[in-house]
């Protein structure tokens, strides 16, 4: 994706975020692999067979790998019951040598995604979905927090030097990236609003954030004119788009040519949250590792 070189110092590049992050992972886990002997193990489940989300799946194996982990594929037909994922759930829980997993959603619709969710064991729920982890984060309680949400956080803070007191509005309240994304920011001292599907006036609340995050799924909802003038702006959508020419184009929620000369920072669609999103998970991975092999460790020391 092409940018006007005007913009540049407007742009936050989750690709180099993305990157200093996995490197961090990469060195901590070679550090918890000389301590304890053991390779942080990632399980990532995909049932049935979209070209998108094998692609995606497989990007993730590759990632853990590149950061010093292992990664497990189960990829299941799409004819797999709910019974036959839980029972692989079951195996995964009880494998030591696995330390995080992730069932890639969405699901058939002949699998309920919040029992399957909450069918991984908390300590290994490294997408932070199930209703413990949930739960922590709602209490602001340390557990494991979802990947995408807690990756806008870090380009967020990597852009801000202070998010204490300025006004946050989500465009989605979604369980995956809105309703987390709130809570993590209620937590740095952020004041939040959230805008959804019945909200009467999202333009205009929308215009009230000095930080804005889109998370809608609804390609090119914000326009330009929902952007209050210098808000860091956060787009976590992210859609494929068919060209006259025949070829296609990846783009955000945020109508980006718009809104990036009114904002005074955003994250570019490709390159902005998506690769936050990968890392976050490989750090996720570590740390559900390092809890359950230091606490195994008879040697353990506080890091």
């Amino acid at each position: 994706m092409k940018h006007d070189p005007a913009l540049s110092g407007k742009l936050i590049d989750g690709k180099a975020i993305a990157r200093r992050l996995t490197d961090r992972v990469k060195a901590e886990a070679e550090a918890l692999r000389e301590r304890t002997g053991k390779i942080p193990g990632l399980a990532v489940v995909l049932v049935g067979d979209d070209p998108a989300s094998e692609v995606y799946v497989k990007n993730k194996a590759i990632q853990t790998h590149r950061a010093g982990m292992r990664s497990f594929m189960h990829m299941l037909p799409e004819t797999t019951s709910q019974d036959e994922l839980l029972e692989l759930i079951e195996r995964l829980n009880a494998d030591p040598q696995i330390h995080g997993i992730l069932v890639q959603l969405p699901l058939p619709r002949q699998i309920d995604p919040i029992l399957v969710t909450n069918a991984i064991a908390p300590h290994k729920d490294v997408d932070g979905l199930g209703e413990v982890n949930a739960g922590r984060l709602s209490l602001g309680i340390d557990g494991l927090v979802p990947c995408t949400p807690l990756g806008c956080l870090m380009l967020l803070k990597e852009t801000l030097p202070d998010l204490r007191g300025l006004h946050a509005v989500i465009i989605g309240a979604s369980n995956l990236v809105g309703k987390p994304m709130a809570q993590l920011l209620l937590k740095e001292g952020c004041t939040v609003s959230v805008g959804h599907i019945d909200t009467r006036d999202p333009r205009g609340l929308a215009r009230e954030g000095d930080i804005l995050v889109v998370a809608t799924g609804k390609n090119g909802l914000v326009r330009g004119d929902w952007v209050k003038p210098g808000a860091t702006v956060i787009d976590v959508g992210i859609t494929r788009i068919a060209l006259p020419d025949g070829k296609t184009r990846l783009v955000g929620d945020v109508a980006f040519d718009e809104a990036a000369p009114v904002a005074g920072h955003i994250t570019p669609v490709p390159g902005g949250v998506g690769p936050m999103t990968i890392a976050c998970l490989l750090h996720n991975t570590l740390q559900a590792a390092r809890a359950i092999l230091d606490h195994a460790s008879p040697d353990h020391k506080a890091s």
